[in-house]
């Protein structure tokens, strides 16, 4: 045992270099190498082996990707890629932000869990919303109806604007009904209050002194975007310089009154679901931010004052990637546009929500609706938001249920909860991809930015039609690579499900809730006393003439007194007018086009008609018929048309006879071109002997076959280069379909 523990000693002397005892003692072991017979292999190493499995298919054509931004992805992100971006060293709480606003991330505070209440009548919501907000809600979001946002009570409006896109609101007792035990100083709330915020957040403001409350304690947004409602709607229901005195008037009293209420947003949203792409998106969203702060700097409001009452409300899509750089490209953008202004390192801080898209959402097959929802907020928890609302995955279709609804809130409660997002920050910082792609999106946005202050200013962008143009260009190039099948929608122009049910759509009185809430705002200007009716009209008169800082608190009294916010809204603007209207985005869903070939299927089979059938003349062995009567069967399928797929036919005539038995009024014929020119022309006289009437396809596009094939009996042809949507239209119109 002496003899083993001396040769150990020995041992460990001489692997520490034979040092006196004194040194040998502070040897640290060098790094392990691991693996060192494999040689170390270089990016040409790799770029070798790429091309030997790609055979003769050229590399830059197969590995790299374009995007609709104009950048091109590569196939592999190196540390090259990063070499020089300034940001990549930066930490989370300081500029450019890139990493986060807050230094410590979600850790001391997540995002907000913020939902969406749809619906019109105040009780209503105020349930919903309880029920939400007991359920893992924090921030409510809450959308006005098209009348409220135009400063309109009900007898005021016109009955489709009432109730329509969100609850509506005249009167304090409206705002306290739909804000019934909920507490305002523990929940954000984020009002979407259209161009103009001034006369609902005097009902905010009046409520929270009604509950005894100060409106120090009031924390969330009050929204205000008149560029946001022009690009949408076209139009604003006041001038847009008298809109910028308002924000500027609010937002004084708001610095000084209520130091957690926000008063301005930007949102994206008109622009994502009109189709733009991520660089548009973020040019045109700065550059309405930029227009808000000098809007607002005229008005005697320097930046660091204004900067951090902007909210930004950005839409995200379902390109995860891309998502997250957009957001984290936002912060760095606005940080050096604050800069610009001379704003300081705190105004520099984006104040960031997102929502979930529309414009990839889906009324076929919704329940897909889901996964792409749940992509979108992963990024937008990645993007590192402050809040954020979760798409319902049937609020295309229909007002969203309570199941619906929970499964949308707890879409984010278990990337919170169960996930554990909140324990890294900016888990996507470092990524070389990432980083890239976060570095090129900003740079082309910046560049995009310049040119519409290069035309005056957004304003100015929108009058000269510059950014709603440049977006509907790109949206008919995305809804045509989706009519093409180049970009997939599953359940719509792939995989589509003929057999779904659709979802139930409630029905909606419009007129009788119209009715309804012109009654009850009478009912409340009738049960005033005749001294409390001239206390009001005291009170508006006030708001008529005061001027400054005195208006608003003018506009609270006089709600407190009754007044309600159309009779507000008046007084603000009495001497104001509309502004002049500008062309308006175009609002759309990408798969909207295909799923009206589907719905006009449904109304046809709905009336009484057989769904149409489509009977595949499968030819040849399995090999040569099999991969076109796939492509055939999912191409008919987007039409909603029933296809028939049969084993192979041994001649052109058994097929005939098949099909004329199928009842079907689609024959299709597939096998390969070599077999076209012996197999076609008895098997479309056939099929025309039988059934005169049918619509006779082939399956492929055989160039130097086309005019045989025709002058055989062939209809039209299906392949990988149709545009799906057009033929599909051409089929619906012999078959009797109407659109």
């Amino acid at each position: 045992m002496v003899h083993n523990d001396q040769m150990k000693q020995k041992e460990t002397k001489e692997a520490a270099g034979a040092l006196p005892s004194s040194q040998a003692a502070v040897v640290q072991p060098g790094p392990v190498k691991l693996l060192e017979e494999f040689p170390p292999v270089g990016y040409e190493d790799w770029r070798k082996l790429v091309q030997t499995e790609l055979k003769e298919a050229p590399f830059e054509k197969k590995m790299f990707a374009a995007t609709p931004e104009g950048i091109k992805l590569r196939p592999i992100y190196r540390r090259e890629d990063v070499a020089g971006l300034k940001h990549v060293d930066s930490f989370p709480g300081f500029a450019p932000f890139v990493r986060g606003a807050h230094a410590s991330g979600y850790v001391r505070q997540p995002w907000n869990i913020s939902q969406e209440i749809a619906f019109s009548n105040a009780k209503e919501f105020n349930h919903a919303a309880r029920n939400s907000i007991s359920r893992g809600l924090n921030a409510l979001n809450m959308v006005l109806d098209q009348a409220t946002r135009d400063g309109h009570d009900p007898d005021w409006a016109l009955p489709e604007q009432v109730g329509f896109g969100g609850v509506s609101i005249a009167t304090l007792g409206d705002l306290d009904h739909a804000l019934e035990g909920i507490d305002l100083e523990t929940t954000s709330l984020f009002i979407r209050s259209g161009a103009s915020a001034m006369p609902f957040a005097a009902l905010l403001v009046a409520l929270a002194r009604q509950r005894k409350k100060t409106p120090a304690t009031l924390k969330g947004c009050v929204e205000m975007d008149p560029l946001g409602v022009l690009a949408h709607q076209g139009k604003l229901p006041q001038s847009l310089d008298g809109a910028y005195s308002e924000m500027a008037l609010l937002t004084r009293w708001a610095i000084d009154q209520a130091p957690h209420l926000q008063t301005i947003c930007v949102h994206s949203r008109a622009w994502h679901e009109s189709g733009a792409n991520a660089v548009q998106e973020l040019a045109f969203a700065l550059a309405t931010g930029v227009e808000y702060l000098r809007a607002t700097h005229q008005r005697e409001l320097e930046v660091n004052l204004v900067a951090p009452r902007i909210r930004f409300a950005v839409t995200v899509g379902v390109n995860f990637f891309m998502e997250i750089a957009k957001l984290r490209a936002l912060r760095m953008l606005w940080s050096r546009v604050v800069a610009t202004l001379g704003g300081n390192e705190a105004s520099q801080m984006l104040s960031l929500h997102i929502r979930t898209s529309h414009w990839n959402k889906t009324t076929y097959d919704p329940y897909n609706n889901l996964l792409r929802a749940t992509v979108e907020a992963f990024a937008g928890v990645l993007g590192g938001c402050d809040s954020m609302q979760v798409g319902a995955f049937d609020e295309i279709i229909r007002r969203p249920d309570d199941f619906s609804q929970r499964i949308a809130r707890n879409t984010q409660l278990v990337l919170q909860k169960e996930c554990h997002l909140d324990h890294v920050i900016d888990p996507a910082g470092g990524s070389w991809f990432v980083e890239s792609l976060t570095a090129d999106l900003a740079e082309r946005a910046w560049t995009l930015f310049q040119e519409v202050e290069k035309l005056g200013g957004m304003e100015a962008a929108m009058r000269a039609e510059f950014p709603q143009k440049a977006v509907a260009a790109l949206a008919t190039e995305k809804i045509n690579a989706v009519n093409h099948r180049r970009d997939s929608i599953i359940g719509v122009n792939q995989y589509a499900n003929t057999k779904e049910k659709p979802l139930e759509r409630p029905a909606e009185d419009a007129k009788a809730f119209h009715k309804r809430r012109v009654q009850q705002v009478a009912s409340h200007r009738t049960s005033l006393e005749e001294d409390e009716s001239e206390i009001v009209l005291e009170k508006l008169a006030k708001v008529v003439g005061a001027k400054g800082a005195e208006l608003f608190e003018a506009c609270v009294e006089a709600v407190s007194s009754g007044a309600t916010l159309g009779e507000i809204t008046r007084a603000v603007r009495i001497s104001d007018s509309p502004c002049a209207p500008v062309t308006p985005v175009r609002i759309n869903r990408a798969a909207a086009a295909m799923e009206t070939l589907r719905a006009a299927t449904d109304r046809y089979v709905a009336s009484g008609h057989e769904r149409p059938k489509a009977f595949l003349c499968n030819l040849g062995a399995l090999r040569e018929h099999k991969a076109r009567a796939d492509f055939s069967t999912g191409f008919l399928s987007i039409a909603g048309y029933e296809v028939i797929s049969p084993e192979a036919f041994k001649t052109p005539q058994d097929a005939a006879e098949a099909f004329a038995k199928s009842n079907a009024r689609i024959a299709v014929i597939c096998s390969t071109d070599a077999n076209y020119p012996a197999l076609v022309p008895p098997l479309a006289q056939a099929i025309r002997a039988n059934r005169p009437g049918s619509l006779i396809l082939l399956a492929g596009y055989p160039p130097d076959q086309i005019e045989a094939h025709k002058r055989s009996g062939v209809d039209d042809f299906i392949h990988i280069r149709a545009d799906a949507l057009e033929s599909l239209t051409r089929f619906h119109k012999h078959l009797g379909i109407d659109l």
